[in-house]
């Protein structure tokens, strides 16, 4: 892959965490602008481009160098996130393309919603896609999201014959994602894909409620309850009837 010079992303934060966005500590490169309005989105800060600080692709690279040495040990690597990270591909296709020259377990962390935009080279140097899948319902996920359910399905059976390994993420949000029927569709459709490792239902928190009050924006699920520990075990549970491992 020819790295074209000075391409320039628009990035809103970095940081180090474990045990959530892949295996190991990963680097969380967050990229500004996301097509999508999640109502539980817990980044809103992150959905405007402009709100981003313009970083090369040689100045994000050097940031992740630093580290580099201390992710391999940790059994880590690089998570690209967002925002959506595929809404600037040439960016991140050339950061996953650098970060795999130095060794780094690589993941990219999406809707799949531009996944068309996401070319084969790109996918190559993914070690890991996270695909956030919102909604098995396609009226509600339009609800949920703004936008339509079909590419983010195509883009999960495109992985699937890339032989792409992926972890599906689903949010419980009560009154939402908790519908059993859309759950029992959604864990068949992921059944049959070969390459999906794990499905990890997250509980919906409001822990993102004070960037909304910052940004002067109403948090659109601040009166939704976060769900319980029962109906979180009976979520988990109907991915593990489709024989798939659920967290």
């Amino acid at each position: 892959m020819t790295t074209a010079v000075g391409t320039t992303g628009r990035v809103h934060s970095w940081d180090l965490s474990t045990g959530v966005d892949g295996p190991g500590t990963r680097f969380v490169l967050f990229l500004s602008g996301c097509p999508l309005r999640c109502l539980y989105c817990s980044n809103p800060d992150t959905w405007h481009m402009r709100d981003g600080r313009a970083m090369t692709v040689d100045e994000t690279v050097a940031e992740i160098e630093r580290y580099a040495d201390f992710l391999i040990a940790a059994g880590g690597g690089v998570t690209l996130t967002g925002g959506e990270p595929l809404l600037q591909p040439a960016f991140t296709a050339e950061v996953l393309h650098r970060c795999r020259a130095l060794g780094l377990h690589t993941a990219l962390d999406t809707s799949g919603y531009l996944g068309a935009r996401a070319s084969d080279a790109l996918l190559a140097d993914t070690s890991l896609v996270l695909l956030d899948i919102k909604s098995f319902d396609a009226p509600t996920y339009r609800e949920l999201t703004g936008a339509a359910l079909p590419p983010t399905l195509t883009f999960a059976t495109r992985l699937a014959r890339l032989g792409i390994p992926t972890r599906i993420r689903y949010v419980l949000v009560p009154g939402w994602t908790d519908d059993e029927a859309a759950v029992d569709g959604l864990a068949a459709f992921v059944a049959g894909l070969s390459n999906v490792e794990q499905v990890d239902v997250l509980p919906f928190h409001k822990l993102g409620a004070p960037k909304y009050d910052k940004l002067g924006i109403p948090f659109p699920l601040r009166d939704t309850p976060v769900p319980d520990p029962e109906l979180t075990r009976r979520v988990r549970e109907q991915f593990r009837s489709h024989g798939l491992t659920a967290h």
